[in-house]
């Protein structure tokens, strides 16, 4: 019966990281241009969260879509709850559509918005929308369409910095923070 657990617990933990790796099939590695897809979830040097995130603002906007918080990278754009949001280099700056789609969603799941006039709190660029991959509402910033990314799992975290080097996060004026 132990072993039975034991099997079940390694299969689950085999399929999630399988599950994120990307649509790829395999992660690219440093210095390896062949793996290009810009979907996978290993960056070549990632930035690792720190304990010390937190709104840059003393209390959050209640509602915001967009804010700012500070993270081991700096300043960077995040939602109304904390979760940071990444640009992607594939995407075309002020296109009406994602370059991010099917298996490449899984890891980067759109930042969806209800409203044309979301609110923000400390973000300098221009916020608007497109229509996303699925049909609902994309949050854009400066054109670039926002994503999450599936690696990153409390407020602050910046996992996705760098992933492939086509995923970054974005300065409060929109700008990509590249390393």
């Amino acid at each position: 019966m132990q072993s039975k657990i034991n099997g079940a617990i390694l299969g689950a933990a085999l399929a999630l990281t399988f599950g994120l790796a990307g649509c790829s099939g395999s992660p690219a590695s440093p210095g390896d241009d062949t793996a290009d897809s810009g979907y996978g979830t290993s960056p070549s040097d990632a930035a690792s969260p720190t304990d010390e995130t937190s709104p840059s603002e003393e209390s959050p906007g209640a509602g915001a879509a967009l804010m700012t918080a500070e993270t081991s990278l700096g300043e960077v754009v995040v939602d109304g709850e904390g979760m940071t949001v990444y640009m992607f280099d594939k995407d075309t700056q002020g296109t009406d559509m994602s370059a991010c789609e099917g298996e490449c969603l899984q890891n980067w799941p759109i930042v969806t918005v209800d409203s044309d006039m979301p609110e923000v709190d400390g973000v300098t660029g221009d916020v608007g929308s497109i229509t996303g991959p699925d049909g609902e509402m994309q949050l854009t910033l400066n054109g670039w369409p926002l994503y999450y990314f599936a690696g990153d799992s409390a407020a602050g975290d910046v996992n996705g910095q760098g992933v492939n080097d086509v995923w970054w996060v974005l300065s409060p004026d929109g700008e990509r923070m590249a390393e």
